[in-house]
């Protein structure tokens, strides 16, 4: 396509948006409303796998050492657990290390701990961390069967509850984004098919007159192309800056890892930009499947 005709077509396209005012107020319309859904689902669904990703990323196992195993033992147990492809990281905490973190626990109360500094009675320990959190109970499993592993411990029935019940959330929220983008489209799509119907004696002039297929099409593509952009800025900005005042209230305010919500930059160029794609996708989609049908000859 040569320049002075992609130009002709963005100025025609932009000049349409102006003559058609009421039919476009209602297509931008369409587009801000259920864009601005879609945006504060997406923003609900990825904070809530932020915090899910955050409670697996917790979730480790700890290996007692036998009390009998030497230094030697200890080292040999440890190259087996680096062994296991599914381990990501290994740490070792000392058995005074375990008894200075009960007693610090307990608080006030963990001061009758300290008889046991002389005779310590707790475990070395290795602390493991899986390379993915699902991975958990299966290496869990694998170590019970090492020599000098006294018992091993990861939260054993919690922790596949845990799983089992983020697995639900995360292919819950999955199928209502999907389902939420479908209606989006439909909605928008079906607005955007009733402005371009209502211009279907322009196309069917321009055919008349020898207009190619593509040359009638390319104003109308661009034309879906505004509208859905346009429609995404105002779920944009607002969906931004609600969700900037929310996070600068809770960001000194929340002292729980795991409920951190996600930082502002760069999550929300990342939704802003999303939103922008889905609105200037579904209008192009919209024009284009609207203008077919005047076209087929």
């Amino acid at each position: 396509m040569r320049l002075n005709t992609l130009k002709r077509h963005v100025r025609e396209s932009v000049k349409s948006l102006g003559r058609n005012g009421w039919m476009t107020f209602a297509s931008i319309s369409a587009v801000t409303v259920t864009l601005l859904l879609v945006g504060v689902f997406l923003v609900i669904m990825f904070n809530m796998n932020h915090f899910a990703q955050k409670v697996e990323d917790d979730v480790e196992i700890r290996v007692h050492i036998d009390l009998t195993a030497t230094e030697q033992d200890k080292q040999a147990l440890r190259a087996k657990i680096e062994a296991i492809p599914q381990v990501k990281q290994v740490q070792y905490s000392s058995k005074d290390k375990e008894l200075k973190n009960l007693i610090k626990s307990f608080g006030e109360e963990g001061s009758s701990f300290r008889l046991f500094e002389q005779n310590n009675p707790l475990s070395d320990v290795y602390v493991v961390k899986t390379a993915k959190p699902v991975d958990t109970i299966k290496v869990a499993k694998k170590i019970e069967k090492f020599p000098f592993v006294h018992k091993v411990n990861y939260g054993q029935g919690q922790v596949e509850k845990l799983f089992s019940t983020l697995r639900v959330a995360r292919n819950i929220g999955f199928v209502l984004i999907i389902g939420l983008l479908f209606t989006a489209m439909f909605l928008i799509s079906n607005t955007i098919k009733i402005t371009i119907f209502a211009r279907r004696r322009e196309i069917e002039i321009m055919r008349l007159v020898g207009a190619t297929n593509g040359f009638i099409r390319w104003p109308f593509f661009l034309e879906g192309l505004w509208l859905g952009v346009i429609g995404a800025l105002f779920p944009i900005a607002a969906i931004s800056i609600v969700y900037y005042n929310i996070w600068k209230f809770f960001e000194p305010k929340i002292t729980i890892p795991f409920l951190e919500l996600l930082p502002f930059h760069p999550f929300m160029w990342e939704i802003s930009l999303l939103l922008l794609l889905v609105g200037a996708c579904i209008g192009v989609w919209g024009s284009m499947m609207s203008v077919r049908k005047f076209l087929k000859v």
